[in-house]
């Protein structure tokens, strides 16, 4: 008895079943749907925006399934390690319902004491019995939970791989779209000239924001929404997390007025509202940049893009693809590992972002919400 009561004792009660494995269907839910909004895009009237939100749709459920399959892999390995360590107490457990038998009753049992000690017996038996009974049965829920998970895991394997195929479809089909678009206004035409001798002759971005109205030609007035009216509710461009806020210092010891956000290979990036294409192309250390302006003197400037789109001089509507970040178009990685870090390897490549009015930087996250795709 002394053993039974040590076995109840180090047995405990397993954690919630249902958070993991619902969390992974309902990301394997959110990849179907947006495999149907690529289908229904092909015959859209408006295809540029029908692939932007399937690409966005796509981020957000690929994002769902790492978190959900990160979660059920790791809750199906707690339970794994749980019950290996339990063995020894698993194995007395099932010794003593077997004794038991499934018909087991306090008046089954005599005691070498007589009457009264049969009794004491079979009052602790009354009691111990439905103990072994809900511990059984709590190691058979665990059991079936880590099975239930593992299962989980295999299924979905078939559904990331259709995911990760559509989103790259989804993503050449948008470059394709935006390459054809011929709908977008022109408030400008650029002199290529021009801005060679102005990339040359810069040495800061500083100094090439201020020079950006010298290449244009034949500009015309064109009326876009005020950015200025919804500072602090624009949208983030890009889904992914702040890496790093203006003013901080980078690792080389650079200091610089934008913030820099940590995205997935591939991240689209949008524009958080109607703005004209100043500047689309490489520029100092920068990389390859897209500068937007979304009223008189004012810039957004996006660093650090692997393609862009549009062309300079186009006025882009809220919400229009930019360009693409870098990185292989595989994402399978940090999928599969449990203790991979978001911010690590699976946040691997970068966007610098500055908000200048007139020449003067301002801090971006007071324009932009800091929600947007957040990976957590």
């Amino acid at each position: 008895m002394r053993h039974l009561a040590l076995l109840l004792c180090l047995i405990g009660l397993p954690l919630s079943a249902q958070t993991p494995a619902e969390a992974a269907r309902n990301a394997m839910a959110q990849l179907e749907q947006a495999t149907a909004k690529l289908d229904a895009a092909e015959n859209a009237r408006d295809r540029v925006r029908a692939l932007t939100e399937t690409v966005q749709a796509f981020e957000i459920g690929l994002a769902a399934m790492r978190d959900g399959l990160r979660a059920a892999s790791i809750r199906e390995t707690e339970l794994r390690r749980a019950l290996n360590a339990r063995d020894a107490e698993v194995t007395r457990l099932l010794a003593a319902l077997s004794t038991l038998g499934p018909d087991a009753r306090p008046q089954n049992f005599v005691h070498p004491d007589g009457p009264i000690g049969a009794a004491r017996a079979g009052l602790l038996m009354a009691s111990v019995t439905p103990a072994l009974s809900e511990a059984a049965a709590d190691l058979r829920a665990d059991v079936e939970e880590a099975t239930v998970l593992r299962q989980l895991q295999q299924d979905a394997a078939n559904t990331l791989q259709t995911g990760l195929a559509n989103i790259q479809k989804a993503r050449t089909a948008l470059s394709q779209a935006m390459a054809d678009r011929t709908d977008l206004p022109q408030k400008f035409t650029e002199d290529s000239v021009k801005t060679a001798l102005l990339i040359a002759a810069t040495e800061t971005l500083d100094g090439f924001a201020a020079g950006l109205s010298q290449i244009s030609e034949n500009e015309a007035d064109l009326d876009l929404p005020s950015a200025r009216n919804r500072k602090g509710q624009l949208p983030l461009p890009v889904a992914g997390e702040v890496l790093r806020r203006a003013g901080e210092t980078d690792a080389a010891g650079v200091t610089r007025p934008g913030v820099l956000i940590a995205t997935r290979p591939r991240a689209l990036v949008t524009t958080p509202t109607a703005a004209t294409i100043r500047y689309r192309g490489p520029l100092l250390d920068y990389g390859l940049v897209s500068m937007l302006e979304p009223e008189p003197n004012m810039l957004f400037v996006f660093a650090g893009l692997d393609s862009v789109f549009g062309e300079t001089g186009q006025v882009l509507p809220e919400g229009s693809p930019v360009g693409l970040m870098g990185g292989p178009a595989s994402e399978t990685n940090d999928i599969q590992s449990p203790s991979s870090e978001r911010a690590g390897e699976a946040l691997s490549e970068t966007l610098y972002i500055e908000v200048r009015l007139g020449d003067t930087p301002e801090d971006p996250l007071g324009w932009f919400t800091e929600n947007k795709g957040r990976t957590e």
